[in-house]
């Protein structure tokens, strides 16, 4: 996937010592292999005006007394930091040493079962309701073209925290934007993205108030695992959210937070036999029927992994 004369160039990325890091308190593991993703993440941290180097230069020491201090980790967990400002920090040491090598991934701990094959970047501030500043998107933008260059990663291959985990992470709009971020990587990288092939198929983010077929599923699959209590209403309510966190408590999940996301989805979806009947099958066909050309009963003889994802993607499956 290599580009040539596409990519201008690394941007310019400022080093554990430039910002005045800590040193790791252990040896940064690094893997003989290539990270294939790169994963987007927000601080989830106030939206502050600030967007000098010397708010950058903080916020990079105030993640990693964090990470060390409270989480007790070895070092920072994301490998880079953009700030609101537009200043790109690496994170865990060593990352922008290997990063511009190419050949290796920098163990992180910025998403659990992620953290040897992507690349995690931590975006300052909270983006549930707003979008990025523009100058930190354009960081964005250029900072995972390079990661696609140096690492030959396709720009389709670009995730939210919350396609892995049960979280909010990187925020409602800035998760929504990710598409156009994929297409704008390409673009960078000299190629083109049809934005059907930019907006991949997802698990929803369910939470409290949400409403519609992805809900009514979701209902009919943790009564299928046993929470009888849930009724498959459409309507995401507390008894839900309650069943969620009992659901989450028993799989031994990351996070016991009553949220369905990226962790949840995949243990509680499960094939549907043909000719099957049971809460699982009726969580099928609320989907199947939800779609805007239902292609009938014979869609949910059986469902893999992969077909679940598909059905909860569609637009129509989730209202806010």
């Amino acid at each position: 996937m290599s580009t040539g004369n596409a990519w201008a160039g690394e941007p310019e990325i400022i080093d554990c010592d430039g910002w005045g890091a800590r040193p790791n308190s252990d040896i940064v593991p690094i893997w003989n292999q290539r990270p294939v993703k790169i994963l987007v993440h927000h601080t989830a941290t106030p939206n502050q005006s600030d967007v000098s180097r010397e708010a950058a230069d903080r916020l990079a020491r105030g993640i990693q007394n964090f990470h060390m201090d409270n989480r007790g980790w070895l070092d920072t967990g994301q490998h880079f930091t953009i700030s609101r400002g537009g200043y790109v920090l690496e994170g865990r040491h060593r990352s922008l040493e290997v990063l511009e090598r190419g050949e290796r991934q920098v163990e992180g701990a910025h998403c659990t079962g992620q953290n040897v094959v992507a690349i995690g970047i931590e975006n300052e501030g909270t983006y549930t309701s707003v979008g990025p500043p523009p100058v930190l998107w354009n960081r964005l933008r250029d900072m995972c073209a390079y990661i696609c260059d140096q690492y030959d990663i396709e720009p389709t291959e670009i995730f939210g925290h919350r396609d892995f985990k049960d979280t909010a992470c990187p925020g409602d709009v800035l998760y929504g934007m990710l598409p156009q971020l994929r297409s704008e990587v390409a673009g960078v990288l000299g190629q083109h993205l049809s934005s059907r092939v930019a907006l991949k198929e997802s698990w929803p983010l369910l939470r409290v108030a949400d409403q519609g077929p992805a809900v009514a599923a979701a209902q009919h699959l943790l009564r299928d695992a046993g929470m009888t209590e849930v009724q498959p209403s459409g309507s995401f309510d507390r008894t839900t959210s309650d069943a969620v966190r009992q659901f989450q408590t028993v799989h031994r999940t990351e996070e016991v937070n009553g949220m369905i996301g990226g962790e949840s989805w995949p243990l509680l979806v499960r094939a549907v036999a043909p000719g099957e009947d049971g809460e699982a099958a009726r969580a099928a066909r609320v989907l199947v029927e939800a779609q805007a050309d239902p292609v009938g009963p014979a869609a949910v003889s059986l469902v893999g992994a992969e077909d679940w994802r598909r059905l909860l993607s569609t637009p129509t499956s989730l209202v806010r």
